[in-house]
């Protein structure tokens, strides 16, 4: 019992240490989009592996063998006296296209840490951190100017962004007659985002300007949920499930610097911080609702609806979320259609590995929090996946990919077309059993 409390406070331990690494180095790229260029950058898809190979359902996924923290009401669906963990990890490959130009981008990313366990009963808990959204992108832009006012001659312009949010999260839920869970979660935002615009002249008797945005951005909010358990024939269940989470202010320091600089010198032209609660802004709320049908232990399918509404986040009128002055963008509102089927042929095969495993598939179509110049941004993709059963107990390997695209050729936008894999581990374990001997 003793070696399981430890066991537990480490873990705990770890979640916290991976909170602290990503509030110190949250000025590193760990996304790439061209549109991430505003407000608080390019949203994740919420979920671990075992969510995003089947679309990013799980509002009303209910599954023992799983760590589904899309919904706080779901950490009830478990054996007693299980500690379950999920650690999640994903390589994005994405081709830009506008116009006559091309350009490729690849990143590895970590996905998502959680913990659960057992509290009382019908009740147990959940502890982890996932991120929330990235800003990465460069813009490199080359000006040639031999007859300019005091000979300035050629000169290159970059924009860049870097950094993302990230979400600390606990949770818990409790299960009234065996069929109504209802769940709560509180959250906390922290991350830190980077804008900048280089200036570099070729004339070496010029010093070149760098101005910029240093966004370090917190907050916190809560999360409730609720799903109900219908069943409809012996070998079927039908699950009913919502979550919403609230608006809340967004707290932390922005701060817009200048200088110029050769290699030799340095001068601030201009520094200065504000309060972000002083500008009014706001993370914004968001609900979702979801349905899901469960065909004893061998399938499941499940379609989600979310939205979320940034219009009220004051985006547009702060400068470094609006990206110095980019007027084509737009706060909006965020909407997400996902659907998802699982499959698993025989569980108990003991001959068979391949009909233990779990095979999923699923789709989605996105509207981003934002609009450019007018247009709505979309989304839509397709995912895949297997979960490979480990040892004994519900210990896993899930393997998936996404395939999708975002955005259109025309009107001037960016065709982003992208393809990922994704792992995730799956921890199944026994806790606070206390053995007996004769």
């Amino acid at each position: 019992m003793r070696n399981r409390y430890l066991r537990l406070i480490l873990t705990v331990v770890t979640v916290l240490s991976c909170a602290q690494t990503a509030w110190s180095q949250g000025g590193t790229t760990n996304g790439y989009s061209p549109y991430s260029v505003y407000g608080v950058g390019e949203m994740y898809m919420d979920g671990s592996a075992f969510n995003m190979t089947q679309g990013g359902v799980g509002i009303a996924t209910r599954d023992k063998r799983y760590v589904n923290f899309l919904n706080p009401a779901s950490v009830t669906a478990r054996d007693s006296l299980s500690f379950m963990a999920d650690f999640g990890m994903a390589n994005r490959n994405a081709y830009f296209r506008q116009g006559d130009i091309r350009s490729v981008n690849n990143l590895f990313n970590i996905t998502d840490f959680v913990i659960s366990f057992p509290i009382y009963r019908s009740s147990a808990m959940m502890l982890g951190i996932k991120p929330f959204s990235s800003s990465g992108y460069k813009f490199t832009a080359s000006e040639t100017n031999p007859e300019t006012i005091g000979r300035i001659g050629n000169s290159s312009t970059t924009s860049s962004g870097r950094g993302g949010v990230y979400e600390l999260f606990i949770g818990g839920a409790v299960t009234f007659w065996k069929r109504l869970s209802i769940g709560g979660e509180y959250i906390f935002y922290l991350g830190n985002i980077n804008k900048e615009v280089a200036i570099e002249y070729e004339n070496e008797r010029l010093r070149d300007l760098t101005s910029g945005y240093s966004l370090q951005l917190r907050g916190h909010t809560g999360k409730v949920g609720i799903q109900y358990d219908q069943p409809l024939t012996p070998n079927l269940t039908m699950t009913v499930g919502a979550t919403y989470r609230f608006r809340t202010g967004m707290g932390g320091y922005i701060r817009d610097y200048a200088y110029a600089s050769n290699s030799s010198l340095t001068d601030t032209l201009r520094y200065d911080q504000k309060k972000l609660k002083d500008e009014k802004l706001r993370f914004a709320d968001e609900w979702g609702v979801g349905l899901s049908f469960r065909g004893g232990d061998r399938w499941t399918a499940e379609v989600n609806y979310i939205q979320s509404d940034w219009r009220k986040s004051n985006f547009d009128n702060v400068n470094g979320f609006a990206c110095n002055g980019a007027e084509n963008f737009n706060a909006g509102v965020y909407r997400s259609v996902r659907a998802g089927f699982s499959l698993t042929p025989n569980r108990n095969d003991i001959r068979y590995y391949l009909r233990r495993c779990t095979y999923r598939v699923g789709a989605y179509y996105d509207q981003s929090y934002y609009q450019w110049a007018g247009h709505s941004v979309d989304g839509f993709g397709l995912t895949f996946g297997v979960t490979l059963p480990v040892f004994r107990g519900y210990n896993g390997i899930t393997l998936g990919m996404d395939i999708g695209k975002r955005g259109k050729l025309a009107d001037n936008m960016i065709r982003e077309t992208y393809f990922g894999f994704n792992i995730g581990f799956n921890i199944f374990d026994i806790w606070f059993q206390k053995h007996q001997y004769e």
